[in-house]
């Protein structure tokens, strides 16, 4: 994407890790991916506008920390959360878009729900959105997806426009 007005000007993100980069072999698929989350969120640690995040680690299941489940499934209960090829194959993203929030093309604003303050960044033309979970003094890194409904996407831009 070419585009003139520098505040607007295009994020790339980095590439996808797809299934069939590991001949469609889940396990060994989902090995890989966590070994990037553990590159960029526990080895390298993502910053906020330089503000260091912390992790959340519990509950851990299967030897991978809460972040990770978060960010790779779906599902309102933790221990039946279900793998997203979506969220799975753009493991990269969330460090990416954290580290480069201060980029003109990412719109970053923060929300309530319900007692939590919540900081969240979206890439708007590939309809994905990283949030961040304010604590007393710390950030997290609490789960990160594709946008799948075009209601949810209006919903977070009018959420952001009136947060400006």
């Amino acid at each position: 994407m070419d585009i003139n007005d520098e505040d607007d000007q295009y994020l790339e993100l980095p590439g996808l890790i797809e299934l069939s980069q590991y001949g469609g072999n889940f396990d060994r698929y989902l090995e890989a991916v966590y070994e990037i989350f553990v590159e960029e969120f526990v080895r390298r640690k993502p910053k906020f506008r330089g503000f260091r995040l912390a992790l959340k680690k519990y509950p851990v299941t299967d030897g991978k920390e809460a972040t990770f489940w978060h960010m790779t499934s779906e599902g309102e209960d933790e221990e039946h959360r279900t793998p997203d090829l979506r969220r799975l194959e753009r493991i990269k993203w969330p460090s990416f878009i954290i580290n480069n929030s201060e980029h003109p093309y990412l719109r970053v604003w923060e929300n309530t729900r319900g007692t939590k303050t919540n900081v969240l960044i979206m890439h708007e033309d590939e309809s994905y959105v990283v949030i961040l979970r304010k604590g007393n003094g710390y950030l997290l890194p609490w789960t990160a997806y594709v946008i799948e409904h075009n209601w949810r996407r209006k919903k977070f831009i009018k959420e952001y426009e009136e947060y400006i």
